[in-house]
């Protein structure tokens, strides 16, 4: 989810852990309490710094080890104990069970988009992404944001604001739920020999984004109130083994793409001086064009002079983005 709806979800439970009677009963329970959920509800974002060093370790990292389960029990100690240096006398073992909540609700909430997270580490690198919840979801920050409201300003019961607000949140995953076994159904309908189906939900209820892997072809395509729109087909060509790819994936730029997308296409391009190298990611697809790539330039002697990764909307950006060959 985007920081703002971590943010309000970590709002609401710091009122629903107002219940907890022995927070209640402490005198500054109430303030401690909501602190480690909203420091917990944000800090396995942390690795949004690393967007400040480049794409390639932004998109290697990012909801990778910082979302694991080692990284899940080190963040609750770690807002546990700023919690608890902060506010005198609330008893510790509370506080360190509503960090925990606060910060495993945020790596599991995050398992329901497009993205995912490695949340199996150190079992296995392998990314989660179930394909349910836009990354932002304006139904789901709406119903938090009020509850943070309400819990700020109203004089009412914060914890049964909290509570509403989660109910609310259970009924709304279990309807997504319920279009993404009915999209996955319908795909394989009306597809032969479908692999995979990969759901990028968007702001509508109805309204998700497909990349479809059959035996020998990809499919882009949209799912809009029972109905498939197919935009693009490529038929699945393996990527070779041969030295102008094993030079590519020795770019970091490549190895960080590689690792994440899970459906692309590639193509190599030889010019007069140089090769190009490009992958397309199949999931993101915005009005016709791709905007998720990585990209690199070889020179004859399979040198990498120039790469880039990462989210480009037009050709004309990413040509500005590489430190191009001349001619």
């Amino acid at each position: 989810m985007d920081t703002a709806t971590h943010l309000v979800m970590g709002i609401t439970l710091g009122g629903l852990a107002t219940l907890d009677p022995v927070i209640a009963q402490s005198d500054l329970g109430p303030q401690a309490v909501m602190f480690a959920t909203i420091v917990g509800s944000n800090i396995p974002d942390i690795d949004t710094v690393l967007k400040l060093r480049n794409n390639a370790k932004y998109i290697r990292n990012h909801r990778g080890i910082t979302h694991s389960i080692p990284a899940v029990l080190l963040w609750s100690f770690t807002v546990s104990g700023a919690a608890f240096a902060l506010f005198s006398n609330v008893p510790y073992l509370h506080l360190l069970l509503w960090s925990f909540v606060a910060v495993f609700l945020h790596v599991f909430v995050d398992i329901f988009n497009a993205y995912g997270t490695q949340a199996l580490r150190p079992f296995t690198r392998k990314w989660v992404a179930l394909g349910v919840i836009n990354t932002f979801d304006v139904v789901i920050f709406l119903i938090h944001a009020l509850g943070a409201i309400l819990i700020i300003t109203a004089d009412g019961s914060k914890g049964l604001t909290g509570i509403a607000a989660y109910a609310l949140t259970l009924m709304y995953y279990i309807g997504r739920f319920a279009m993404k076994i009915n999209i996955e159904s319908t795909v394989r309908k009306q597809f032969k020999n479908v692999e995979q189906v990969l759901i990028s939900p968007t702001y509508r209820f109805y309204h998700y984004h497909l990349a479809i892997v059959t035996d020998e072809y990809y499919y882009v395509a949209r799912f809009h109130r029972g109905s498939i729109m197919v935009h693009d087909k490529f038929e699945r060509v393996p990527l070779p083994d041969n030295e102008i790819i094993q030079a590519a994936q020795q770019d970091v730029n490549i190895s960080a793409f590689l690792s994440f997308s899970p459906v692309y296409r590639w193509d190599i391009f030889d010019y007069m001086d140089h090769y190009e190298v490009r992958f397309i990611d199949l999931r993101y697809r915005s009005k016709g064009y791709y905007p998720f790539v990585a990209i690199v330039q070889l020179n004859k002697d399979l040198q990498i002079v120039s790469s880039y990764t990462g989210w480009i909307f037009s050709e004309e950006k990413l040509r500005k983005k590489l430190e191009l060959i001349p001619n």
